[in-house]
């Protein structure tokens, strides 16, 4: 779930589409002049606005999502998981990848395991593509996992491993990330705002170019990033000097980034595959046998980081996050990104996380038990901006 590392890419142009040199930072800069930042509604960062606190588990696997099919019985098996923290904004491209699998031999029938993000996206596709569809779920909404993500559009965040990916991955996640981009980009404008474009500013003391050295300098090396090839739909960033933004550090950068609004979203997905005449069934399964009391005989597995106990599949990493949600505030409709400390105003509450200093933060730790004290600091980090703006 490293959006840290997604953030400042998009903003510093580290992942080749932002900025990239420092003719754009002047260019851009002389643009922000004509494009100035309007009024920015401060935050209330208060530790007892907190209103609950939730804890992911993002399902990294380092070659990458796992998307192929497999026998298991007499069910054929279509994986479609370990997505990283990339499960939203990938969700639609891998959906399709998925299905196109399922449906090879035309079955008229087909079951989805899981009712995240992933499950949703899957059994609409499957639906579209002409399958009645069944989802077979322990939770659903709001008690799923993909119910505690971010709401960032953040598609290569913590996705694979640059050496064990394979040479073949970084074009396939391109066709994910442009197909998914395109799908939910009709979701823009429908009541209720269930994806929207928002303003996201990176804020320091340090100029940009110093900002992009300490963002090269926390960089762990592995993680496999693919920013240069989505420069085609990534808009760039404009940057902000001293006195020229609302702001109470040195610089800002301003960027425009699509946000989920989760509670919403999953709302209108579930709505719309239930109008088509999908159905959603209780169910739990322990072992890959389990699956053969299904009537359906295709299957795609959404199960997340679920597989890892369900496939036995060691590969499968936690990435633990801890997200603290202060009550909704009129005006706050923007993100921030402001000492290691992430913010996003969604219409379902204020998600402030800490995003830690390099990509190893919450590596490998299953730990979904909240951080009341983590929480607090996350918050009281951005209190220490609001008040020298008020």
């Amino acid at each position: 779930m490293d959006r840290r590392h997604f953030l400042l890419r998009g903003a510093l142009g580290l992942g080749g589409a932002g900025l990239v040199g420092p003719g754009r930072l002047m260019a851009q800069a002389a643009q922000s002049l004509f494009d100035p930042i309007g009024p920015v509604t401060p935050i209330r960062a208060n530790p007892d606005r907190i209103f609950r606190i939730t804890v992911c588990l993002r399902p990294f696997r380092a070659a990458g999502p796992r998307i192929e099919a497999e026998q298991v019985g007499r069910k054929r098996v279509v994986h479609n998981y370990g997505h990283g923290g990339s499960g939203w904004s990938l969700s639609w491209g891998s959906a399709q990848l998925a299905v196109a699998q399922a449906m090879a031999d035309g079955p008229r029938e087909i079951a989805v395991i899981g009712a995240g993000a992933l499950g949703l996206t899957a059994a609409i596709t499957a639906q579209r593509a002409g399958a009645k569809v069944a989802i077979y779920a322990k939770e659903r909404f709001p008690d799923v996992r993909s119910a505690r993500a971010t709401g960032s559009w953040t598609p290569d965040s913590r996705v694979a491993m640059a050496n064990a990916a394979g040479p073949g991955f970084a074009a396939l996640w391109s066709g994910m990330a442009h197909a998914s981009y395109a799908t939910w980009q009709s979701y823009v404008g429908l009541p209720g705002d269930p994806v929207l474009w928002s303003d996201r500013y990176t804020l320091s003391d340090l100029a940009p170019e110093a900002m992009r050295a300490a963002g090269r300098a926390t960089e762990v090396a592995g993680f496999a990033h693919y920013g240069d090839l989505i420069a085609d739909i990534s808009p760039r960033s404009q940057v902000f000097g001293p006195g020229t933004h609302p702001f109470a550090t040195g610089y800002a950068l301003r960027n425009s980034q699509m946000t989920f609004n989760v509670a919403g979203l999953a709302h209108l997905l579930t709505s719309d595959f239930l109008a088509a005449g999908g159905r959603i069934e209780t169910a739990e399964f322990h072992e890959p046998s389990d699956l053969g009391r299904l009537r359906e005989k295709v299957i795609i597995n959404c199960t997340g980081y679920g597989a890892r106990a369900l496939f036995r599949d060691e590969s499968l990493v936690p990435v633990r996050g801890q997200i603290a949600w202060l009550l909704p505030q009129a005006g706050v409709d923007y993100g921030l990104f402001y000492d290691n400390v992430s913010v996003l105003g969604r219409r379902d509450g204020i998600v402030v996380q800490d995003m830690g200093p390099d990509d190893r933060f919450g590596f490998n730790d299953d730990n979904e038990t909240p951080d009341r004290a983590a929480a607090e600091a996350s918050v009281r980090t951005i209190a220490r901006l609001w008040p020298r703006m008020i």
